[in-house]
């Protein structure tokens, strides 16, 4: 019989990742308004430097993954990367305090955050996978997903009052640089209270595959031999992420509808409150109707919450607020979800890897997803969330390809 009990390393990789959300979304809802403060005179390039901030970063983090998770299947450990990956995005923000000599700073920032994250994000997934049945791949992952999410709504909250101090009534974006950095100073200390729970975690490679190393299956980084499935699966996130810009372009254009910060912060709150309270049961869900279900529907909600912010007037003050929300059940109906997925279908010895070419595989249409959205944002403020509309309809189109998923991996035990 199942053992339906969470175990430790997926309890204390949740509290890690908690921690750093909270200080990661202390400063995520700031940084558009932040960008913007740099370039004051300069208010034409916004978009655009925010999409190459954001798209550069993104990308780095998608394609170290890939290699961060073939490295980790190579050594046979989970554990050492992880803990060097989240002390790197701690240590980046520091980065932000420059930002007044030059906007390039905010990018060496949001760089190094994202290259810790692409060095942990595949090692940690697979040590989540490998530490629960097969059968409970989707409840775990849904857990880790509501400890982000909730770690991330707590931040916004805290970044909500610490912003309320600063706020010019005027503007309604804080005052001066020096109020972003008071903000930026205390997020650093939950980023490395976040790391110290990691040395609690044990490691599950090395315990239970000490015979792999010698006779079992190697990584594979040849996609071409991976299962049909996966690679429809893959090939429909890649072009879903075209369309999937950052997040801080959400931000701006609730601010150029005429919300003032606070309560753009309060909406990103919502967001991942919603993230919160909805992951886990998405991720018990996929386990019992199928992943591809349950992503199907996650993709049409983007789909219908994209497409509503590219056509919202300034006067829909509450109907922002209902997409806000939509747009965390969104997240909460994927992101977890799709990582068991590939966990169901990777091949044998490569889980990993095949977790890292998911992320890679994202983060390669990053860059140009928020690029594009940067340009079409400067030509139409609503132009880049059609096209994530748009974007999102055809990889569900291309997702219905994939047969029925078998329920032998829900159905295996520990």
């Amino acid at each position: 019989m199942t053992n339906h009990k969470m175990p430790r390393n997926v309890i204390f990789l949740g509290l890690t990742s908690f921690f750093t959300d909270v200080s990661t979304e202390m400063i995520y809802p700031l940084l558009q308004a932040f960008v913007t403060m740099v370039l004051a005179a300069k208010t034409a390039l916004v978009g655009p430097v925010l999409g190459i901030v954001e798209g550069v970063a993104e990308s780095t983090a998608g394609l170290l993954k890939l290699f961060s998770g073939y490295y980790s299947d190579r050594i046979r450990n989970r554990k050492s990367p992880a803990i060097f990956g989240y002390s790197t995005s701690a240590v980046s923000k520091s980065l932000l305090f420059l930002a007044g000599f030059g906007w390039y700073f905010i990018l060496l920032s949001r760089f190094f955050d994202r290259v810790g994250k692409g060095i942990r994000t595949a090692p940690r997934d697979a040590l989540i996978s490998e530490s629960v049945s097969a059968s409970i791949h989707g409840r775990a992952f849904g857990f880790h997903r509501a400890m982000d999410f909730a770690g991330a709504s707590l931040g916004v909250l805290i970044c909500y009052f610490l912003a309320s101090r600063y706020l010019d009534p005027v503007t309604g974006n804080l005052k001066d640089l020096g109020s972003f950095y008071r903000i930026f100073i205390w997020s650093i200390f939950p980023a490395f209270m976040g790391v110290c729970f990691l040395f609690f975690i044990r490691d599950t490679r090395g315990r239970h595959h000490e015979a792999v190393d010698t006779d079992g299956p190697k990584p594979n980084l040849n996609l071409k031999t991976y299962p049909r499935n996966l690679q429809i699966l893959f090939c429909a996130q890649m072009v879903f992420t075209l369309g999937n810009s950052s997040n801080q372009f959400l931000l701006l254009r609730s601010m150029d509808l005429g919300r003032p910060l606070s309560e753009v912060i309060l909406m990103y709150f919502a967001f991942n409150l919603s993230c919160t309270v909805s992951a886990s049961f998405f991720g018990s869900l996929s386990d019992r109707i199928g992943r591809k279900k349950v992503l199907l529907g996650g993709y049409g909600l983007y789909a219908v919450v994209y497409l509503s912010f590219g056509f919202i007037t300034a006067g829909s003050r509450y109907v922002l607020w209902l997409f806000w929300i939509l747009y965390g059940i969104y997240c909460s109906m994927t992101e977890g979800n799709i990582k068991a997925f590939v966990a169901d279908l990777s091949p044998e010895g490569s889980k990993a890897t095949a977790l890292g070419f998911l992320h890679t595989i994202s983060g390669l249409g990053l860059l140009p997803a928020s690029i594009i959205a940067g340009l079409l944002f400067s030509w139409k403020e609503g132009a880049p969330f059609v096209f994530g509309g748009a974007m999102a309809i055809l990889s569900m189109v291309i997702l219905a390809l994939v047969p029925k998923e078998s329920n032998q991996a829900r159905n295996q035990e520990a």
